[in-house]
């Protein structure tokens, strides 16, 4: 059992997570926490409090942040800049592991033709297809620096579509089931000395197109595949054309296409 900061803990990611953690200690973090006892209420981006929450954990998973397109002032202050004071407030706090939510929109403008026959590997250079996704890059950069400056266990999640039951085309290869983003972060948790790593955050899908390989190197073996609902998919949205249409070519999909900084 590891005890586990765990932020953004009222969030979408963070409901599916905290039942299913249940062999760890956790210590619940959001800023707008649900009314009941133990939890923590605070920004992420409030250096002093991270530092407090942080104080006599084992590992911090970062999940806190801005998940949708914004101005470029909110995206970074929510995601960058919480990025850095959830590592800095671990450096202080001597927590050597953080796990960092980064998305699928670090790396939106690779398409399924980029992908080699193993997958797009997890650790591609960014191309990020929006101000969040670049404000997600910048959260994977600050996670190099502690790895490298500081010696910590830092691993990026490149988290693609997260949610109980894939409802669409896109979720056929980019799903993560709940009980596989449990895995991934039990697995996170458990590595050996990870350094710094990025991996995908995705199920094991029949029609996925990014890599398994770095999340199997820290123990991540995912178990579930969106084709077991893939019937009902098609039958709601038609068979899905995914060498002519861009939405379901690219990593990330219309957010290719929205405008820059407007809440989407």
């Amino acid at each position: 059992m590891a005890r586990v900061l765990l932020t953004g803990a009222a969030g979408g990611i963070g409901r599916l997570l905290v039942p299913r953690l249940t062999g760890h200690e956790l210590r619940l973090l959001d800023i707008r926490p649900p009314a009941v006892d133990g939890w923590l209420a605070a920004s992420a981006t409030d250096l002093d409090a991270m530092t407090d929450a942080c104080a006599g954990v084992d590992a911090v998973v970062h999940l806190g942040g801005q998940s949708r397109e914004a101005p470029a002032e909110e995206v970074l202050h929510h995601n960058a800049f919480a990025a850095y004071a959830v590592l800095e407030a671990a450096r202080r706090a001597g927590v050597s592991r953080v796990v960092l939510a980064s998305s699928n929109h670090a790396a939106g403008f690779y398409e399924r033709g980029d992908a080699p026959p193993g997958g797009l590997p997890a650790d591609v250079p960014v191309r990020p297809d929006t101000l969040y996704g670049w404000s997600k890059a910048a959260v994977e950069a600050a996670g190099r620096l502690y790895a490298d400056r500081f010696g910590m266990d830092v691993i990026c999640l490149r988290i693609g579509l997260c949610c109980e039951v894939p409802d669409g085309p896109r979720h056929l290869a980019m799903w993560l089931s709940a009980d596989d983003c449990a895995r991934l972060v039990e697995a996170c948790l458990s590595a050996p000395a990870p350094g710094y790593r990025i991996v995908w955050g995705v199920s094991r899908n029949s029609r996925r197109w990014w890599s398994l390989a770095a999340g199997e190197a820290i123990g991540y073996h995912p178990k579930d595949d969106a084709e077991e609902y893939a019937e009902q998919i098609i039958a709601v949205h038609g068979p899905p054309d995914y060498d002519g249409d861009p939405v379901l070519r690219r990593s990330g999909g219309q957010w290719c296409d929205i405008p820059l900084g407007v809440p989407n």
